[in-house]
């Protein structure tokens, strides 16, 4: 009790803004429920009388406030809350790294433990690998767009884009992308052109299907680790490293009528938090501007490091080529897998989308955690 008379002493009025009684916070939505700026600047604690849950504070101003002892607790350990949720202090989770070997045993679920509600084998189990690994599949996904998107909307609302939300679609250039052709695309992240990229990405082959009854061929699936390469890049060359967590590229989306697309600002290969670990990895070379002669640091130390980059990128032992197959539907890490393919011949028929960053963390939260826990983070979270 000593201790929080001290605490109540030093930040009397956040103590009162943060009451959790029924007439400041509404039970259902978790809002506050009251005008903070109208608590009086030289409030103080009168009274502190300790509870079964917690402890009642009475002020001042004659208001009695509540206070569950949990939310105290995540307050004082400040350092700590991160390890409820197994991640550092800037909210980034320590991932595992893989190369070709995690073809023998990629991460998977199944459809329908994804779909029951109550199954640990299902949405935790695939929101977690997807955090930890950067990819799962989901198996015995029905072979129908309807399925594949009941799976996407469980984990959060499909992000709409200039492609639209949901997308179904065939390589028939109906949009002006390379997506839309028959052509190989190199490893890349989608919509480095947005401020804030997808995070999610879907994929669900329906059909492959050749040409006037011809066997169709190609169309191998790509995915590479970012994060890992991007590691070995900083170990191999922590300079050329450097050149690609500093050096603002500028990145469009200008194919489409009427669209003509770039964040509010250049952005670097590898977007860093403060403790130099890799938030983002942003890679497309068919969407990137024109390199600025002014920038952190030259436009040939740039393509030195972006050769680096680019052969890693390449390496046998990064690439993970997969046939993807009716009833297996592919999400991954948009914002640190790259994907490509390899060119192929006949009719393929893709569905697939996107889903936000938030959406999908707030997913995984709820999935794997107590409701309070998340709550009492999201609330005291730097």
């Amino acid at each position: 009790m000593v201790i929080v008379l001290v605490y109540f002493a030093r930040i009397d009025r956040c103590v009162r803004d943060n009451c959790r009684c029924v007439q400041c916070v509404n039970q259902d939505t978790k809002q506050r429920n009251f005008d903070t700026f109208k608590i009086p600047h030289d409030i103080e604690a009168t009274s502190v009388q300790k509870t079964e849950d917690g402890f009642e504070v009475t002020w001042s101003d004659s208001h009695v406030s509540k206070h569950p002892w949990k939310w105290l607790e995540w307050e004082a350990r400040q350092d700590k809350r991160g390890q409820t949720f197994g991640i550092n202090a800037n909210g980034w989770p320590a991932p595992k790294l893989w190369g070709s070997e995690i073809a023998s045993k990629p991460p998977t679920v199944l459809f329908k433990d994804v779909m029951d509600d109550n199954s640990k084998d299902g949405m935790p189990k695939l929101t977690s690998n997807i955090r930890e690994w950067g990819f799962c599949f989901v198996d015995n996904t029905p072979v129908a767009p309807e399925d594949t998107q009941k799976v996407l909307e469980k984990i959060g609302p499909i992000r709409e884009t200039h492609y639209g939300g949901f997308y179904d679609f065939v390589p028939d250039m109906a949009m002006a992308d390379t997506a839309y052709t028959t052509l190989a695309l190199p490893a890349h992240t989608d919509t480095t052109y947005f401020t804030e990229p997808a995070r999610l990405q879907a994929f669900h082959m329906l059909s492959h299907i050749g040409n006037d009854g011809s066997q169709p061929t190609g169309g191998k699936s790509l995915l590479v680790d970012g994060l890992k390469v991007a590691e070995q890049v900083r170990a191999e060359s922590p300079e050329n490293f450097q050149v690609l967590a500093k050096f603002k590229v500028p990145w469009h989306a200008s194919g489409n009528k009427g669209i003509a697309i770039a964040p509010d600002a250049a952005l670097p290969v590898f977007e860093l938090l403060e403790d130099d670990k890799i938030l983002r990895v942003r890679w497309n070379n068919d969407d990137r501007g024109i390199l600025p002669l002014d920038g952190e640091a030259s436009p040939e130390e740039w393509y030195e490091a972006a050769r680096l980059w680019n052969r890693l990128l390449k390496s046998q032992e990064n690439e993970y080529w997969v046939n993807l197959k009716p009833g297996s539907l592919l999400i991954f890490d948009n914002w640190r897998v790259l994907h490509g393919r390899s060119e192929f011949t006949g009719m393929r028929r893709m569905c697939g989308g996107y889903i936000p960053h938030d959406d999908f963390v707030s997913r995984w939260k709820t999935s794997n955690f107590p409701m309070e826990d998340v709550i009492g983070f999201n609330l005291h979270a730097k």
